[in-house]
């Protein structure tokens, strides 16, 4: 069964794949390593795995302004998220995917939603992210 949500568009862009979720925020500066797409920071509850090629759920970023150009090296190794999905998303946080788009063409779709609606997303769901229509459709 598919839900569609209701998200606002931070960064345009269309794309698809697994949810990986988590209720902490994540640094892109130390938190991700941008040769590998793992979470290597040893505190935050999805370490050791990869955020490459998933929609990334978080409620929001941290860190400095140097977790762009992380995104940046993510996307040239191709070991990027597919697309992310906040509560907040900080003008820092989408700096990376709207760069990226000039630099390789390729687009990492950054949406916002409430946050009665972004506690439904779970790891292991199936999300579209259609940030250019304000749409997320997630199957189970």
């Amino acid at each position: 069964m598919a839900n569609e949500l209701a998200a606002h568009c931070v960064v345009s862009g269309v794309a698809e794949g697994e949810v990986i979720a988590s209720s902490q925020s994540i640094s892109f500066w130390g938190g991700v390593d941008p040769a590998t797409g793992l979470i290597n920071d040893p505190r935050h509850e999805l370490f050791g795995q990869s955020i490459a090629g998933k929609v990334l759920v978080f409620p929001f970023g941290k860190g400095s302004s140097t977790g762009s150009l992380m995104i940046l090296e993510l996307v040239r190794v191709n070991k990027a998220p597919a697309a992310m999905i906040n509560i907040k998303t900080e003008p820092i946080l989408a700096t990376g995917p709207i760069v990226c788009k000039h630099f390789y063409g390729k687009e990492i779709p950054i949406v916002t939603m409430e946050k009665s609606l972004f506690d439904t997303l779970k790891s292991g769901q199936y999300a579209k992210v259609n940030a250019s229509l304000g749409r997320v459709i997630v199957r189970d």
